[in-house]
């Protein structure tokens, strides 16, 4: 079998000396030959070695052994302890303490230069909260006028691997949602020169209207 006890020979040892089991369910057990078992109990193998009861060690269950005890072609199998691994954890990214005040320059610059990454996704990588992204996203930061952009895989709060992969995964979330046309209202961002011809055209609407160009649609002169 594949799973063994632990100790096999000093197993086989106390199940020689206290079973009515077979040397073929012994060595099955062991993980043993059987004619070494044989050797074992002639007293030609593992001479000295002290049994070791696989039941008091949780190696085997009572119920186990007495099926096979009561039937020869019954070959016993190991106790399967019931353990639990946790999944390993992700261990954050060590920064210095003398960067880790540059961390709202560094939640800047994903805000400026990748607008459409999320607050969650942004909090993990850089491991800061919601609420300072959000501050700093509606300029409402305790520092917002001293804050300059920084790179954060300059500043060591995260890989360009990283950064990269959620760049990534949340312009293609972007770009399903368009799709869709479940793109909430106000994420899509406008082009920089409309934004900067806003107040022009807003200056346009202000002004007097042309009385020539209005008239001249019915066909008429503004003296008629």
């Amino acid at each position: 079998m594949s799973d063994t006890p632990l100790m096999p020979k000093a197993t086989a040892v106390w199940l020689i000396d206290n079973t009515g089991l077979t040397f073929d369910q012994i060595a099955d057990f062991c993980g043993l030959h059987a004619l070494e078992v044989k050797g074992i109990a002639d007293g030609d193998v593992a001479q000295g070695v002290r049994g070791i009861n696989p039941i008091t060690n949780d190696q085997l269950t009572r119920d186990e052994l007495e099926k096979a005890e009561a039937d020869d072609g019954y070959f016993m199998k190991l106790k399967k302890k019931k353990t639990v691994v946790p999944p390993a954890k992700k261990q954050s990214r060590y920064v210095p303490t003398s960067r880790r005040q540059e961390r709202p320059n560094a939640i800047a610059w994903i805000v400026k230069n990748h607008p459409e990454v999320p607050d969650r996704v942004i909090s993990k990588l850089l491991g800061t909260t919601k609420q300072t992204i959000q501050n700093i996203r509606d300029k409402k930061h305790w520092n917002q006028t001293q804050l300059e952009p920084m790179d954060p895989v300059t500043l060591g709060f995260c890989t360009q691997f990283d950064l990269d992969m959620a760049v990534q995964k949340a312009a293609e979330e972007r770009a399903r949602l368009e799709a869709e046309g479940a793109l909430p209202e106000g994420a899509t961002l406008q082009p920089a020169e409309e934004t900067t011809a806003a107040p022009q055209e807003e200056e346009e609407d202000n002004r007097a209207p042309d009385l020539d160009k209005v008239f001249a649609n019915f066909g008429t002169s503004k003296d008629e």
